[in-house]
């Protein structure tokens, strides 16, 4: 059964977003994920507000994935408390959702 979310994070700078993303596509783990330009965040951090240069990240994968790809992130991070949200996808252009279920389909359960 197709279940497609997109997760969405942050990481401090393109070399660590980009390793991420290049061993989730290569574990299955994710069909696609877009490193989008550097943004600013500002946000309250242990009592203090804090501004930091960051790039968000797109994740495409299945809900099945989810914890695989959470604890990668967590492991591959360097924050204490990384920023992982779950967007469910309720729609979209049928072929690539497919295209999103057979990409994240592990090589060990075809």
């Amino acid at each position: 059964m197709m279940e497609p979310i997109l997760i969405i994070t942050n990481f401090p700078d393109k070399k660590a977003a980009l390793a991420l993303a290049v061993k989730l596509v290569e574990m299955h783990l994710a069909a696609c994920v877009n490193l989008l330009n550097e943004c600013s965040s500002v946000y309250n951090w242990q009592g203090e507000t804090e501004i930091a240069t960051e790039i968000p990240l797109l994740i495409k994968t299945q809900r099945q994935h989810y914890d695989q790809v959470e604890q990668m992130i967590k492991a591959m991070h360097p924050y204490e408390l990384p920023e992982v949200i779950i967007v469910p996808v309720s729609g979209g252009l049928p072929a690539y959702l497919q295209w999103i279920t057979e990409e994240t389909r592990l090589p060990n359960t075809e």
